[in-house]
């Protein structure tokens, strides 16, 4: 008879789960068992995780649900790569992508993509990535399409206190000049903010 190797999909249901973390019930659901065995396989997961010096990450428990996260030990290079200029540096689509959504918010990809008239997958990924923004929940109807606004992050990347000091949109724009004036405004928002 093959063993289950619990810790390790508890691992990847935690990794999958992200900042979101999963709480116990979630877990013992998922893996078909007790919470009481869930919660004995979750103890021993946190201890190998403390106990090995060699890991880089941890499993903790906050606010009730459980998630990965990185060891203090190692937030002086984990500052120093979010602080890097190789990985701050956002292309144009993203920051256009970016625009869209702080003065849209909350937006659909379908919503972004209209404005934008090309496809917004990788800007989004990345965005994401970087923790700019997040699924701020779902959009009425057909679907219920993801629908996507800012972060605390994005507030410090661009060193606001609030969404209502971004710079403000132009009054009116004529038909005729809207992606001149488009382009002006990704150029001014950018200059803004030094990205």
């Amino acid at each position: 008879m093959e063993l289950i190797n619990w810790k390790g999909i508890i691992e990847s249901l935690l990794f999958a789960a992200g900042d979101e973390g999963l709480t116990l019930k979630q877990i013992a659901q998922v893996l078909e068992m007790d919470e009481v065995l869930a919660n004995q396989v979750l103890q021993e997961l946190i201890t190998e995780y403390s106990e090995n010096t060699n890991r880089g990450i941890m499993l903790v428990e906050l606010a009730g649900t459980y998630q990965l996260a990185t060891k203090k030990e190692h937030s002086i290079y984990l500052k120093k790569l979010v602080e890097s200029p190789h990985t701050t540096a956002l292309s144009q689509a993203a920051l256009e992508t970016l625009a869209i959504i702080a003065y849209k918010q909350p937006i659909t990809r379908i919503e972004i993509e209209e404005i934008r008239g090309v496809k917004t997958d990788r800007p989004l990924q990345t965005l994401s990535a970087k923790a700019l923004i997040k699924e701020v929940g779902r959009a009425e109807g057909a679907g219920r399409a993801y629908l996507y606004g800012t972060t605390k992050e994005f507030l410090d990347y661009f060193g606001l206190k609030s969404i209502e000091e971004l710079p403000p949109l132009p009054e009116k724009v004529d038909d005729v000049n809207v992606q001149e004036e488009a382009d002006l405004f990704f150029e001014r928002f950018e200059d803004h903010f030094n990205v």
